[in-house]
């Protein structure tokens, strides 16, 4: 296996899942075992590493490499974390390579693309070629779920002039991206028994009403709420529960809602606009009964702000590396990038694979790919350090 490759099958091999908010322990879990290893082998490489604790078992790991001379620094970052496992239809933690694809859990998403980011920055040290850019390697945890590692990283300003953002982008390049904002709502009834239910107060037939209310505010917004690259915003309730037993009044009942931004709103707007839309559905008695849940997630999305030259170079590079044009696009998910752009850092994404192999119960990457986003990732701090002038 050439250097890439090999990284690549160690880290598939080393399992790092995040719990998505689940109370689960063993050695599966967390991003802890994949820090490590990542550790001693830069240090192996002779780069220097720190890490900078989000939670219990879960650092980022940060690498930086100063060019002499450099007048550019730009920010990699890639997620240590992978979805759970459950329902694969292979080993997840075996790679194994047929027909020139690797396959095995984060594969795809993300590890293709952190190995190929770095295997070109240990290149960067070892051959500092003059002009290139100097560039922050950020090995970030829990995108998967609350995008802890971002948010913290997008804390520290001034680390870059540019971030390039790993995700299976088929070597595209994806400058805009939909935010998400996750929350709950909960109804609150008065419990009774099923034989006399007007002794009670049915929060499941509240909540019917909530939802009712957000159906109907999720086909506003997709008329009326519009982005030029990306679409419209959407809501979805993904989620409901409530009850005890059917032969009880249910005196509660939970949603949980999903809202996808685009650029120009933000997570506190989305959800204010929700509220709204369920307050004017309801009487004010019914509202009271309401609680709403802070948003557990709330990822803003990603405009393509500041980053046209970035795009043209990156462009030129991915030409000359792999001899086609890449499209611009416009991505439908959330990324590290939105934290990143939000706090003022320009932003890209881009990556080896293909997002329709990610989170699957076979996942894979095309080899070829991860090759060649290492030489582009190395080749774009060379561009990019070189056209400052």
């Amino acid at each position: 296996m050439d250097d890439v490759v090999k990284l690549l099958a160690d880290l598939v091999s080393i399992p790092s899942v995040n719990p998505m908010g689940a109370n689960v322990t063993g050695s599966e879990y967390l991003e802890s075992a994949t820090t490590a290893y990542l550790e001693r082998w830069f240090a192996d490489r002779g780069v220097l590493t720190v890490r900078d604790r989000i939670a219990h078992g879960r650092d980022n790991l940060i690498a930086r490499i100063d060019v002499p001379g450099s007048r550019a620094a730009i920010l990699f970052d890639a997620h240590q974390d992978v979805v759970p496992v459950e329902g694969m239809t292979i080993d997840p933690f075996t790679p194994k390579i047929e027909h020139g694809r690797m396959y095995g859990r984060g594969s795809c998403d993300v590890k293709g693309g952190l190995a190929a980011m770095a295997v070109a920055v240990v290149r960067l040290h070892r051959e500092r070629p003059r002009g290139a850019a100097s560039v922050v390697l950020a090995c970030t945890v829990d995108e998967e779920f609350t995008h802890k590692g971002s948010s913290r990283l997008a804390e520290q300003s001034g680390l870059a002039d540019l971030a390039i953002v790993a995700e299976p982008t088929r070597l595209n390049i994806v400058h805009s991206h939909k935010g998400a904002i996750r929350w709950k709502i909960h109804a609150h009834g008065v419990a009774c028994h099923s034989s006399t239910p007007r002794l009670g107060s049915n929060a499941i037939y509240l909540m019917a009403k909530v939802v009712a209310a957000l159906r109907d505010h999720a086909d506003a917004i997709e008329r009326t709420i519009v982005d030029p690259i990306l679409g419209s915003a959407t809501l979805s309730v993904g989620r409901i529960e409530g009850g005890r037993s059917v032969n009880v009044v249910p005196d509660r009942c939970s949603i949980e809602i999903d809202r996808r931004a685009i650029p120009g709103e933000s997570p506190a707007q989305c959800v204010e606009l929700a509220r709204s839309a369920i307050r004017s559905a309801l009487t004010a008695e019914e509202f009271q009964a309401l609680s709403f849940e802070p948003p557990w997630i709330s990822l803003p999305p990603l405009a393509p702000v500041g980053t046209d030259r970035a795009v043209a170079i990156l462009t030129k590079t991915i030409e000359r590396v792999t001899g086609r044009t890449p499209s611009v696009e416009g991505a439908p998910y959330g990324t590290d990038a939105g934290p990143l752009s939000a706090a003022g850092t320009p932003c890209v994404v881009f990556g080896p694979g293909d997002i329709a192999h990610a989170h699957t119960k076979d996942e894979s990457i095309d080899l070829d790919q991860v090759r060649a986003a290492s030489e582009i990732y190395y080749q774009f701090l060379c561009d990019f350090g070189g056209s400052i002038v």
